[in-house]
C-alpha cells in the first residue's frame, strides 16, 4: 500500500503561524521534501521537529521527483513544504502532486498560511471574486501585455513581485493606468510588515526614498 503525500502549509513570516496538525504531520512523516532546507530547518527547530529533510526545488530535476514517488509507492509518508506559505502556489510542487495523482498516490492538504489570501483580506478590495496570477513575466514587453490584460479584469487581481522587479512593474502599471489604485503589501506577518496604497506613481515616489526589500503582493 502506498503512502500519502501531505501538502503542508508553513508560516509566511511569523514562525507561530503554523497549525497544530501541521506540526504533528511534520513529526510523523518519514521525511520532509523542502524547497529551501535552510529555512525549513529554522521552522523545525522552533517547534522541536527532528524529521529528516530532503531538498526538492525547481532545479532538482526529474530524478529527485522519481525517488520521492518511489518512496511513496513503497509506503513512506512524505510532507511537501515550500520556503514559506502553501506549497504548489508559485513553487515547484505542482509537478510532484500531478505525478502522485497519476500514480494513484493519496495527496492530502494541511491548510495554513498563504501570502496572497493574507494580503487580500487586508486590502479593502472585493474578496468575493478575484484572480491570482502569481509572478508575471520578467521580460518587459510580455509583462506590459500581461498587465494590460489584467487591467481589463472586473475581478480583484493579485500578483506576486520581487524586490528586483517591483519598480519596473509599477512603471508599466503607471503608463497603462495612471489613476488606478494599487495596494502593495510586503513582509507579511514579519516585524517590518508594510502596506502601501495609492497610484503607481505614489508608490514609486516612496521607493525612491526607501529601497524595495522583501517579497511583494500586489493587488488592484
Amino acid at each position: 500500500m502506498s503512502g500519502t503525500l501531505f501538502i503542508v502549509s508553513t508560516p509566511i513570516g511569523n514562525l507561530e503561524d503554523i497549525t497544530l496538525r501541521a506540526i504533528r504531520v511534520l513529526k510523523e512523516v518519514t521525511f520532509i521534501a523542502s524547497e529551501d532546507t535552510r529555512r525549513t530547518k529554522i521552522l523545525l527547530m522552533a517547534h522541536g521537529i527532528n524529521t529528516r529533510l530532503e531538498s526538492f526545488h525547481s532545479y532538482s530535476g526529474g530524478g529527485k521527483q522519481a525517488r520521492i514517488i518511489e518512496q511513496l509507492l513503497s509506503g513512506s509518508n512524505v510532507a511537501l513544504v515550500s520556503d514559506s506559505g502553501t506549497p504548489t502556489i508559485s513553487d515547484p510542487g505542482y509537478s510532484l502532486v500531478k505525478e502522485c495523482i497519476k500514480q494513484k498516490i493519496q495527496v492530502t492538504p494541511i491548510p495554513g498560511a498563504s501570502a496572497c489570501l493574507a494580503a487580500l483580506v487586508i486590502s479593502g478590495k472585493p474578496t468575493d471574486s478575484f484572480i491570482f496570477e502569481g509572478f508575471l513575466s520578467n521580460k518587459d514587453s510580455r509583462r506590459k501585455k500581461e498587465i494590460e490584460k489584467l487591467l481589463q479584469e472586473s475581478r480583484t487581481v493579485i500578483v506576486y513581485e520581487s524586490p528586483y522587479r517591483i519598480e519596473k512593474f509599477l512603471k508599466d502599471f503607471y503608463a497603462l493606468a495612471p489613476e488606478r489604485e494599487v495596494i502593495i503589501v510586503r513582509e507579511l506577518t514579519k516585524k517590518f510588515e508594510e502596506k502601501l496604497r495609492g497610484t503607481a506613481k505614489n508608490i514609486l515616489e516612496h521607493f525612491a526614498q526607501e529601497k524595495p526589500r522583501g517579497e511583494f503582493v500586489v493587488i488592484f
